[in-house]
């Protein structure tokens, strides 16, 4: 499920400002904690310009919705590894549905893609994975969703701004008060959060209405413009999957490091498909990431993989979207072998992030989010034991910890 520019969500965790009951029942302290954030916002949004007749419709009797906090604590990107996660999103199902859309929309993409630069399979990728192609656009109350995200602590002030500029689309009449979509926030085909329809969306077919719902002109015109303004390079690939050396250094697969691809050539880094990398990608800077550990498939990754980064921080959804998107087009398979490893849940990724903590490395809060500072702990810990230093938060390192904690 697409949350445009939800990375926020995907790094910083804290606890639930309030306790929500599993009966979906808020007890009366929380519920007049509720309604007096609800005074806050209230404030907010007149300031805005937001007129009192929408507010009072949009506020009537709005209660938060204790699911949403579970779905926010439970992200996929948080819980399956590399190959549960790709093979779930990419799967033959999707692909075929995927390439019947491609043909049945091919003249409506061509001309997005000449006005954009953001090529048909791109766009379909990121169609399929947020919502299976239209199918799964979402059923809950906008308002309700964002109200109850801005009452959590988690990230207050991201989702506060969104729903303030989600009761600003419905004062202009833009939106319908009544708008359903994820329990992120996002709505329509491809998912834009509030905050997007009101930057990017545009009336591509000129009928006064944005409809991201059932108007492909609309939704395929929003979405590459989003893409072009947030950095997508017409005629550039996402990534490559690579091989690296036996001996090669997996400290250097990091986002934060870049390279030319001719500097990754020189340090035993090449195509996976055995192919030689091109002339005029051997001066493009690149990264090499491992999505699932020095065990795991690599690759190299270019700048319009950050900017899909920058429409979702996971980085499986990132990977996810330009296999996809590989695929829709019949080629380039990934050619690493599967690994067969037991996925992580949140507990799991707490004890880790607790024993790395016991054991002097600073993980951060045991949020069971392995964010940066968690990945940076792990590497700090890798390196501290001569252990391959690639930052993979995984079920081996769980069970080092596991050991090293009996040790002691």
């Amino acid at each position: 499920m697409f949350r445009f520019i939800l990375f926020f969500i995907l790094t910083i965790s804290a606890l639930p400002a309030f306790a929500f009951h599993t009966d979906d029942t808020l007890d009366a302290d929380n519920a007049q904690s509720f309604k007096t954030f609800l005074g806050t916002i209230r404030v907010k949004a007149i300031k805005k310009g937001i007129s009192s007749a929408t507010l009072d419709r949009a506020f009537k009797g709005l209660t938060p919705d204790p699911k949403i906090i579970k779905f926010d604590r439970n992200q996929a990107e948080f819980t399956l590894n590399f190959w549960r996660y790709i093979n779930s999103r990419v799967s033959e199902k999707r692909l075929t549905k995927g390439r019947v859309k491609l043909e049945e929309n091919q003249i409506l993409l061509n001309n997005v893609y000449q006005k954009y630069g953001v090529p048909p399979s791109i766009l379909v990728a990121f169609w399929g994975l947020e919502t299976n192609y239209g199918k799964n656009v979402g059923k809950m109350n906008l308002v309700r969703s964002l109200a109850t995200l801005s009452f959590d602590l988690r990230r207050r002030g991201f989702f506060t701004r969104e729903l303030l500029i989600l009761l600003e689309l419905i004062d202009q009449g833009k939106l319908p008060l009544s708008v359903k979509g994820s329990w992120a926030g996002a709505m329509g085909n491809l998912q834009f959060m509030p905050s997007n329809v009101a930057a990017y969306a545009i009336d591509a077919d000129e009928n006064g209405i944005l409809n991201l719902w059932g108007g492909l002109k609309d939704i395929f015109h929003s979405g590459s413009n989003f893409l072009k303004n947030i950095g997508w390079h017409r005629g550039e690939r996402w990534g490559d999957e690579v091989k690296v050396a036996v001996d090669f250094k997996s400290s250097l697969a990091n986002l934060k490091i870049k390279k030319t691809v001719q500097a990754w050539q020189n340090l035993g880094v090449v195509r996976a498909d055995g192919k030689g990398f091109s002339a005029s990608l051997l001066k493009r800077k690149a990264s090499l990431i491992l999505p699932m550990g020095h065990k795991g498939p690599a690759f190299l990754v270019y700048r319009n993989f950050r900017t899909i980064l920058r429409w979702n921080r996971s980085i499986l959804y990132a990977l996810s979207v330009g296999h996809l998107s590989d695929r829709l087009q019949e080629k380039r398979t990934l050619i690493a072998k599967p690994i067969t490893e037991p996925s992580l849940n949140r507990d799991d990724i707490k004890l880790i992030q607790t024993a790395l903590k016991q054991l002097g490395f600073d993980a951060g809060d045991a949020d069971g989010i392995p964010g940066s500072k968690t990945r940076a702990a792990v590497r700090d810990y890798q390196r501290a034991n001569g252990l391959p230093i690639d930052g993979y938060v995984g079920y081996q390192l769980l069970q080092n910890l596991h050991k090293q904690r009996r040790g002691h």
